[in-house]
């Protein structure tokens, strides 16, 4: 047998059907198989192509709304999308919830994204900080004058801040360049900013420069949200209103003592985020990045990490909840303006700003969390999960439309949600039929 080689000479000049062939030849691919790659209707696969490199077709992930959602007074269905079963239904149950007592309510800081230069072999650091500053309104200017169209929207740089680390190979000067990014992610602003003045830092300094680049832990662009959960609503057959709330408070508090607990239970709030910042066009790393950053950066001395909710009860005895973040979503540029699912999407959510989005963003990830918190405080999370989960290993069993429900209902029954138990009864299913 002829040992494959990966290294394909002009793979990235080929087309999306020839680079098909490739790698259905490489990997024994069916023609089955090959067809998953297949566009969907009404997706352009030139746009696609254009997107990244080395395209052989989309990876559909399943797309949802989130029902109920009201912030700032105003009603919206949310997209989401993501992989994991019983989030949507969380995130909607919890909005549910929290109209009750007025919705959400959002707000959010100046979209000032932070731009990072770093300088080496600076040899008087702490004069050389304060000769950038006195620089300050003339590379102030000097930024703006790269990116015109930002200014003439209201953004642009605003702010220089200048840190002395102190590293393993030697002290250095990083400059962080502030800019507006108005209703972009400001990227490609930052960036361009950061590069372009590199060398003009490195002569006032005395030293060299060497990354240029943005930085993904946005402290200066932050969204809030918060929300009542009436005690009223939260009554199971279990367990009444106000001991559901002293038991989701109880949760809460081992998330904020322990980071074992304080990493899933973030976790648990980027599920939501995510799923809506996939389904708008935005960069899910960048803000996952940021949100886990912000935990460790805001976590008080001695602790490692940080809830990004906070949960209290009111004088009513009624839960609050808040959450607070980086969010530097944009819906100009990149993905957003470009892929057409995703620009449905923004249409369907009614968001009209950038501001606005990371708003509704929070809210959701607020929603989520409280969602999660409610059913390990009461009935568990698996109840949902398995829900889902056995529905997921029917179909994968071989049940037909009309006999998956009848699997479900088995597996659950039996407590024995394994495919091997599924594809029995799809089995004596068929026996019988």
């Amino acid at each position: 047998m002829t040992e494959r080689s990966s290294e394909i000479s002009g793979f990235y000049r080929k087309s999306i059907a020839e680079r098909r062939a490739t790698v259905a030849a490489w990997g024994g691919l069916s023609d089955a198989e090959l067809a998953s790659y297949e566009f969907p209707p009404g997706i352009d696969p030139g746009t696609i192509d254009r997107m990244i490199e080395n395209v052989i077709g989309v990876f559909p992930l399943p797309l949802g709304v989130a029902t109920h959602f009201r912030v700032n007074e105003v009603d919206y269905l949310v997209p989401m999308a993501l992989e994991e079963p019983s989030v949507v239904a969380a995130a909607s149950n919890s909005a549910k919830v929290a109209r009750g007592a007025g919705g959400f309510h959002a707000s959010s800081t100046p979209p000032v994204m932070i731009g990072q230069v770093q300088l080496l072999d600076v040899p008087d650091p702490a004069a050389a900080r304060q000769r950038l500053l006195a620089e300050r309104d003339r590379l102030l200017a000097a930024a703006n004058a790269l990116d015109p169209v930002l200014v003439k929207f209201g953004g642009g740089a605003r702010d220089l801040e200048v840190r002395i680390l102190e590293a393993p190979s030697g002290t250095m000067l990083v400059v962080h360049l502030l800019v507006d990014a108005r209703d972009a992610g400001g990227m490609n602003a930052v960036n361009t900013m950061c590069e372009a003045l590199g060398p003009e830092f490195a002569r006032i300094t005395g030293g060299r420069f060497r990354l240029r680049i943005i930085s993904n832990l946005a402290v200066h662009r932050l969204v809030r949200a918060r929300a009542t959960f009436p005690a009223a609503a939260l009554a199971t057959e279990q367990a009444t209103g106000p001991e559901v709330v002293r038991a989701i408070l109880e949760a809460y508090r081992f998330a904020v003592a322990d980071p074992f607990r304080c990493a899933t239970h973030n976790k648990g709030i980027m599920n939501g985020i995510s799923a809506v910042v996939i389904a708008t066009g935005n960069d899910f790393r960048a803000i996952e990045s940021g949100a886990h950053s912000y935990s460790a950066f805001t976590a008080p001395l001695g602790h490692v990490l940080k809830p990004l909710t906070t949960y209290e009860q009111d004088a009513r005895g009624d839960l609050v909840g808040s959450i607070e973040l980086p969010m530097p979503v944009g819906l100009i540029g990149g993905a957003t303006a470009v892929h057409p699912t995703a620009k449905a999407n923004v249409k369907l959510l009614g968001v009209r700003s950038a501001k606005e989005l990371a708003e509704v963003i929070a809210s959701v990830g607020l929603a989520q969390n409280f969602g999660a918190l409610r059913a390990l405080a009461t009935e568990g999370i698996q109840r949902g999960h398995m829900e889902l989960h056995a529905r997921n290993l029917a179909v994968s069993a071989g049940a037909k439309p009309a006999e998956v429900d009848r699997v479900v209902d088995r597996l659950l029954r039996d407590k024995a949600i394994r495919f091997d138990r599924a594809k029995a009864i799809v089995e004596e299913l068929h026996r019988t039929a």
